[in-house]
């Protein structure tokens, strides 16, 4: 099956199984959604991701993560840049998603990175999604 925008897929599989309360959710693997996941990681969103080999694919297994009596540390999550618009932002006009609580997640020329750390480098980008 042929997939147009696998990241847009990969966050939408994130959004349910988080909003249904599922532990672990699975998708199809690429080299963007695992730099996708381990952004999630390192921002505290998701507990783990890990990639299991596969014919004729790889699959990639994120690890949701939930507080204190299940309360969920996603509460949103927007794709950004799609296929049919993309949306670029240079070092200075990076967004902050919430006032700085949550991250927008931005594809540089140095790999994806959380804004945080982009604006910290200096280079601007694709900003891929926002997570809050």
């Amino acid at each position: 099956m042929s997939m147009n925008d696998p990241i847009a897929d990969m966050l939408t599989r994130v959004r349910n199984a988080n909003s249904a309360g599922k532990d672990t959710v699975a998708m199809p693997s690429s080299k963007k959604l695992v730099e996708i996941a381990r952004v999630m990681e390192e921002e505290g969103y998701i507990a783990g991701y890990e990639i299991v080999e596969a014919k004729p694919r790889n699959i990639l297994t994120i690890t949701l993560k939930y507080g204190a009596r299940k309360a969920r540390t996603i509460h949103g999550l927007k794709r950004v840049s799609k296929p049919g618009l993309r949306i670029y932002a240079g070092k200075d006009e990076l967004p902050r998603v919430m006032g700085g609580l949550g991250t927008a997640v931005i594809s540089t020329s140095s790999g994806v990175m959380a804004d945080r750390d982009a604006r910290k480098a200096g280079i601007g980008g694709e900003v891929i999604a926002f997570i809050w």
